[in-house]
């Protein structure tokens, strides 16, 4: 007798979490949780570059409120997608910190109107090349991509460390390392102890307590939101139209080029945490998402775009995948851009509360890197010293910043940043140790 066996349909899995939204009482917290993780990178790439050319205060206000407009369309473009644009993944945007240095001195030499020039034509030349490095994924094997990683973490751990310490002489002494302390110590407790729905909201809690426990210590300073304007607009032509000087574009193509590799690296360590978008298609994508918004960034009076480590460890940390959390933080960021006021509140939590945060962050993103990095084979000599030399090489100018200080001012460009010389020395010893030989290979045997 036959039996007749009935295909049974299976059971539809839903959507993907990276494209699930929250509720709103999730939501909204959620995202202000990746808005004050990356508040203080946005600011600072335009405070310092304003202040090293000593521009008044109110054209240094300009500079951020323009930081931040352009880092929130970057970041609703990045999670949300426009069509050819767009990884559409849970990835914050800001103005890097790579370009700090050649930006002051293309500022001091052919000034700033020269910067947004070169910053233009960096991202019109991200947009034109973004579908090769797609097509060259393949040279960037979890052997290069976690040694970039890694160090884009560990490298910014002093920065956080210059946080908790302060500035001056005296800084914020055992006051600010006993609150960073607390406030490290507060994010393992919660993500120990507290519920799963809780602990999703780690960093927001150790940053709520911790600001409030700066104000007995006397390290919460609030007259910013006192003397701050309710509203304002970015000013682009505060500045002039942008210029195109060679130099100043020649410096800032190799800027770029270093965005383009740690971008790539941020996008896949993001797309293997989420279990979706690690590939070739997702990093051009985001590459055409990193060029477009730095070509408004140039128009906008402000500086080249890349993709935020912090939004790789802050996505680890609280195992969040959901892209919309992220594209409401780059809303949010818009609306800064608009109200200063909502600005100096945020820049109001302390910088030891801030720091240990970071620390927090910075040392996830190295450890992501690490694991990415677990999955070359590292018992291969070729691949030790890979990433031996990758390493201690991109650590120089974290340990000894003036280490290159002897060296033309086009060399410093690229040596003094340790993602830049972290990257390029792996890409290159990559493609000695395991490409030059299949090439060969390849035409001795006439295919």
């Amino acid at each position: 007798m036959a039996v007749v066996e009935h295909a049974v349909a299976p059971a539809h899995p839903g959507p993907h979490p990276v494209d699930v939204r929250p509720p709103w009482r999730r939501l909204v917290p959620l995202s202000l949780q990746h808005l004050l993780v990356a508040y203080a990178g946005m600011a600072t790439m335009p405070l310092l570059v304003g202040t090293a050319l000593h521009l008044p205060e109110d054209r240094i206000r300009l500079l951020i409120s323009a930081n931040l407009l352009v880092s929130g369309v970057a970041t609703v473009l990045q999670s949300l997608g426009l069509k050819w644009f767009g990884a559409r993944l849970p990835i914050v945007m800001g103005s890097t910190f790579t370009a700090i240095t050649p930006a002051i001195l293309i500022g001091q030499q052919h000034g700033l109107a020269a910067v947004f020039g070169a910053t233009v034509v960096s991202g019109l030349v991200t947009l034109a090349v973004a579908p090769w490095f797609g097509r060259c994924l393949h040279l960037f094997p979890p052997l290069v991509t976690g040694t970039v990683i890694a160090v884009i973490g560990f490298s910014l751990v002093p920065s956080a460390a210059g946080l908790v310490a302060g500035e001056g002489a005296d800084g914020n002494g055992g006051r600010g390392l006993a609150l960073a302390a607390g406030t490290v110590l507060l994010v393992v407790v919660v993500e120990r102890f507290a519920p799963p729905a809780v602990a999703r909201f780690s960093v927001l809690l150790a940053m709520a307590a911790g600001t409030l426990a700066a104000l007995p210590l006397g390290l919460f300073d609030g007259s910013g939101v006192a003397d701050a304007r309710l509203v304002t607009a970015p000013d682009p032509t505060a500045f002039g139209a942008p210029t195109f000087v060679v130099p100043a574009v020649a410096a800032m193509l190799v800027v770029q080029l270093v965005n383009m590799v740690e971008s790539v690296g941020d996008t896949l360590a993001v797309g293997q945490i989420v279990g979706r978008g690690d590939d070739a298609p997702t990093v051009v994508r985001a590459l055409r998402a990193d060029g477009a918004a730095t070509v408004l960034s140039g128009a906008l009076a402000s500086f080249p775009i890349v993709t935020f480590g912090q939004s790789v460890g802050l996505v680890s940390v609280t195992r969040v995948k959901s892209r919309h959390v992220v594209a409401l933080s780059g809303a949010l960021m818009m609306v800064l851009a608009f109200v200063p006021v909502l600005g100096a509140a945020v820049a109001a939590v302390p910088g030891p509360v801030l720091g240990g945060v970071s620390l927090v962050m910075f040392g996830t993103v190295g450890a992501v890197g690490l694991r990415i990095l677990a999955r070359a084979d590292l018992t291969r000599p070729r691949n030790l010293l890979s990433v031996a030399l990758a390493f201690a090489l991109g650590m120089i100018p974290v340990g000894a910043p003036d280490f290159y200080a002897p060296l033309p001012p086009y060399l410093r460009t690229v040596l003094d940043s340790g993602i830049a010389v972290t990257g390029i020395v792996a890409f290159l010893l990559n493609l000695l140790f395991h490409h030059t030989d299949a090439t060969r290979l390849r035409k001795e045997s006439g295919r």
